[in-house]
């Protein structure tokens, strides 16, 4: 095997790669060879046929073998003997026809993964704002507690039906002067306004009271369930036997039995519980936002540019997908294709380039995902679909592509939390307020310089908005590692 380097330029590597005519035809009789002691061909003992018999049964399928294996086996010995770590899969191109006799050349294209020093995380320094749950944030949650267990109360003093009531009807429904099956029903609780029928039977029964008699008439939806009813017109009869007005349920024990509590107290540690937890979380994802700030301003290596562009590539199919449906980021709307592409590709790398790094610095450290982490996540995934968790798992053990997905956060945030560890966190008591006035003051402050950066040097085709919004800026804390099941669109606040 003869290799040659025709190209070096930054990450990237080209090769020449020759592979000798005798060596292809010695491993092609080799494979002739085992497939003669395998097959029986009449008129032969087995492992007895001659070579040019099997050349001429086998011959063309095991010459393809023989060359996809040759290549496979000299990229790889090529790039072992160089010392060299690719980024990405190489690419085989220039692939001569092989023709009987002649020597196999092929060129190899391969981007490398570049080399470089993690800053010493010592020197870092960060706030984290530790939120308090107060008294009041505590007896505000119960209060919308209370309304989700609201209930309906027959009302006070009679009165007409408006939107937000129940109503208690009995009513039977018929098309082309028939009834209809499940058209009817006794003592149906509706409340008015919910959409729960089909469109126009609410409406008409706004207004009604008690002992009320009443014509609705509707028209079947073009695409309802039941095609039978499709597009038909039908007419119902309606009684109102009774009208009920939602009351929210009172904070008290009662409420905290009904919820499956010992009582009020309990109740309340569960709530606030729930809120300090959601609180911590929220300041860790502040603070590891800043994190990858920090670590992105701190470090500036060459990228490998088909990483780049695989992450642009599926950045950019999700805006497009978002622009379709018409939920493109306000911030996206007013810019032209070729600042948007500039943007998300700055985006795309800026994902890599963190992903790369928070990758050796776990790779140097030994820090592991453990199956049963993974599994766990699992589970949590699962339970989110209930009825639904067999499958949910099933789809995570058979596919291995899936279950990396579901590891790689897990990674992240523990490279994340083994850098935090060594930075210097100054942790400081405030209220859900002081965290977003915090993350407001450093988007704008990241918008200044932006917005000054563009004034010095304005593009040829600037957008309308020249400086990038705090959700801009939230939009750089992505990393390739961290950007798992995306949403509609690749909206520039989230992770």
């Amino acid at each position: 095997m003869q290799v040659t380097e025709t190209k070096t330029e930054g990450l990237s590597r080209e090769f020449s790669v020759r592979i000798m005519a005798d060596d292809i035809a010695e491993k092609i009789d080799a494979r002739l060879l085992e497939i003669g002691k395998e097959v029986t061909i009449p008129g032969f003992r087995p492992g007895k046929a001659p070579t040019s018999i099997l050349r001429q049964r086998y011959g063309k399928s095991v010459m393809g073998e023989i060359l996809e294996s040759a290549i496979q086996d000299s990229s790889q010995q090529a790039i072992a003997e160089r010392g060299l770590t690719p980024a990405m899969q190489p690419k085989i191109t220039d692939f001569s026809e092989y023709a009987d006799g002649k020597d196999l050349e092929y060129k190899m294209q391969v981007e490398l993964m570049p080399d470089f020093e993690p800053t010493d995380f010592s020197k870092i320094e960060l706030e984290r704002i530790a939120v308090k749950v107060s008294d009041k944030e505590v007896d505000e949650a119960l209060q919308r507690l209370a309304a989700q267990n609201r209930v309906a109360e027959p009302i006070a003093k009679p009165r007409k039906a408006k939107n937000s009531d129940v109503v208690v009807i009995d009513f039977v429904g018929r098309v082309d002067g028939e009834e209809f099956p499940g058209g009817a029903g006794k003592d149906f609780n509706l409340e008015l306004g919910s959409n729960q029928f089909i469109p126009g039977f609410e409406e008409q029964l706004v207004g009604a009271k008690p002992g009320d008699n009443v014509d609705v008439n509707v028209t079947f939806p073009a695409e309802y369930n039941a095609p039978g009813l499709a597009g038909k017109d039908a007419s119902f009869d309606v009684t109102v036997t009774e009208i009920r007005e939602f009351q929210d349920a009172a904070v008290n024990d009662d409420m905290a039995t009904n919820m499956g509590f010992e009582d009020l107290s309990k109740l309340r540690e569960a709530v606030q519980g729930n809120m300090e937890r959601e609180y911590s979380a929220m300041s860790r994802t502040s603070l590891k936002r800043r994190l990858l700030d920090k670590l992105s301003d701190l470090h500036d290596f060459e990228v490998p540019g088909g990483m780049v562009d695989a992450e642009f590539d599926a950045i950019w199919k999700q805006l497009e997908e978002a622009r379709e449906q018409g939920q493109l980021d306000e911030d996206d709307v007013d810019k032209n294709e070729d600042d948007l592409k500039t943007d998300y590709r700055a985006i795309a790398e800026r994902r890599v380039r963190l992903g790369l790094l928070l990758n050796e610095v776990g790779r140097r450290n030994s820090v592991e995902v453990s199956a049963e982490e993974v599994n766990r996540a699992i589970m949590a995934e699962a339970q989110r679909y209930p009825g639904q968790q067999r499958e949910v798992v099933e789809h995570y053990k058979n596919n291995p592509q899936a279950r990396a997905e579901m590891q790689a956060p897990l990674f992240e945030n523990k490279v994340v939390d083994f850098v935090l560890e060594m930075a210097k966190v100054k942790e400081k008591a405030g209220t859900m307020e002081d965290l977003i006035a915090a993350e407001q003051a450093e988007a704008d402050e990241v918008e200044s310089k932006r917005s000054g950066a563009k004034k010095a040097k304005p593009s040829k085709a600037a957008p309308k908005k020249a400086a990038a919004s705090k959700s801009d800026d939230k939009k750089k804390a992505d990393t390739k590692k961290a950007d798992t099941k995306k949403k509609a669109a690749p909206a520039k606040g989230e992770k």
